[in-house]
This record gives C-alpha cells, structure tokens and sequence, in this order.
C-alpha cells in the first residue's frame, strides 16, 4: 500500500497554512519578484515593480487567463503560504502601498519566508509517515524550530540564514525518505538518481517505485504511465515532463508546484491533498 500522509500529524503546522491564500494577502508575488520575457513571461519585470496586471485590490486582473496571455510562469509559482503570513503576522496588515516605508522589507521577506514554508511542508510530511516514527521526536523539533524562525520580525527574519536551516532539515529528511523507501527498494525499488540528468528521457511505463530522485533534472522527461509510488522528488524538476496516466500517490515530498510545472492528464493519479492543476 502506498505510504500517504494524514492531512495533519501531531505536532504538525495546519495544512491550511502552508496553502496560499490571495485573500489575505497584498499580491507580493506580484511585485518582490522578477520575471524576463521567456516561454514563461511575455515581457520584462524588475523586482519591485508592481505586475502590470494588479489590481488596486491586490488580485490578478488576468487570472483566469494566465496561461493564454502567456504568463505562464505565474500559474507555476506557489508561494506556499509565504505571502499571507509576511502580509498578516510579520508585517501586521500593513500593506506596501500604505506604508511604502515597508515595501522593500516586505518584498524581501517573501522568498525567505517561502523557503521556511516549504521546509514545514517537508517535515509535516516527514511525521505524518508511519515508518518514519523513529525519527518522530527529531522531526518535531526541527518543525517547531523552523515554524519559530518563520514568526520573527522582519529584521530577524532577513538576517536568517536559510541555507543553514535547509542544511540542517535536509539530512533528517533524507532519513525518513530512506525508512518508507527501504521496503520497496527490498522488493526490487528502483535505484538512485539523485541529481541526474534525465532531461527529455524516455521513461514511459517506467517502475520507479521507491527511487532516489531527488534533485533529477526530469525537464521534459516522457514519465507516461510512469510508478513514481513512494519515490522520493525532492527538489526534482519537472517543468514539462508528461506525466500523463503516471502514479504519484505516495510520492515523497513532492509540492503544488512541481505538479504546476508539468504536464497530465484527468488519468494522472496525485495524493489526495494536492490541487489538478487547470491546464491538465
């Protein structure tokens, strides 16, 4: 059976708080970062500079229409919760154009609180999985740890080292991956390939169950009909890999984005917690 899970361990921050929440926050994704006309974007945008599709509401004025526009970087980009709590808790309420003397904090915030978030997306996982019990008081620790950084002001949190928090999360990961993945590998689990270069490789109908694919370049990859069951992707890229008829149930530490990036179809099958993207 796959190794899925529970919607919120123990210990674990609420999922609801690692979703974003437009509602609630003042389009900061629309203005901290930057974008160059690409595939992804149809024109140029610096850091700073409001979107020349927001609001004066903070909300998209194209947002049913990203993709078609050919913005479609942004339908990609989750801030995993990031922006609703740099707007509400760190910042208070006080949006940018209020309190222009916030802005450039504000918009610095965003890709650093985003970091923490997903750090707590991967450890609420880690102690939701069953095998992973061993490491369950480690993990919490570490939760709380990264939960409190993520509660600071915004001079403790632009101080943060976030790459020393990701240095020290990402072994305790690592860890639980090895646990859940131990069984099926015992089984014939399907190797390691951490870090490849699987750029456009014809792995359709692939077993990869229980994989190493953390950090595999799977740009454009043919993973049709592919078993990604209890594979471990973090951090794998996977912007226009096919992913149609392929099984992610049970993946390990996969995020709204990487679904974001690439493509499927309604036989496509993902965990239960996780959004179909609109372009599948």
């Amino acid at each position: 059976m796959p190794e899925e899970p529970a919607p919120t361990a123990p210990g674990a921050v609420g999922a609801a708080a690692l979703r974003a929440d437009c509602d609630n926050c003042f389009g900061l994704c629309c203005v901290a970062l930057t974008f160059s006309v690409s595939a992804d974007f149809p024109v140029d945008k610096k850091a700073g500079d409001p979107c020349r599709n927001l609001r004066t509401d903070f909300r998209c004025g194209i947002h049913r229409e990203l993709r078609g526009r050919g913005f479609r970087g942004c339908t990609v980009y989750d801030c995993l919760g990031a922006g609703q709590k740099v707007s509400q808790i760190t910042f208070g309420g006080r949006d940018w154009r209020g309190h222009p003397e916030s802005a450039a904090e504000m918009f610095a915030a965003l890709p650093v609180m985003r970091q923490l978030h997903e750090l707590l997306g991967y450890l609420n996982e880690a102690l939701a999985l069953e095998r992973a019990r061993p490491l369950h008081g480690e993990i919490r620790r570490a939760l709380e740890e990264t939960e409190r950084h993520s509660l600071t002001g915004p001079e403790e949190l632009l101080r943060l080292d976030v790459a020393a928090c990701r240095a020290a999360v990402n072994p305790l990961l690592l860890r639980a991956s090895e646990l859940v993945r131990a069984r099926v590998r015992g089984k014939g689990g399907r190797g390691n390939h951490r870090g490849a270069d699987l750029f456009g490789a014809r792995l359709k109908g692939a077993d990869l169950r229980g994989a190493d694919l953390r950090g595999a370049y799977l740009i454009a990859a043919d993973l049709r009909g592919a078993d990604l069951r209890q594979a471990d992707l973090i951090g794998a890229d996977l912007r226009d890999a096919d992913l149609r008829g392929a099984d992610l149930t049970g993946a390990l530490f996969l995020v709204q984005p990487q679904l974001n990036a690439a493509k499927g179809d309604p036989a496509t099958r993902i965990p239960p917690s996780f959004t179909r993207p609109g372009h599948w």
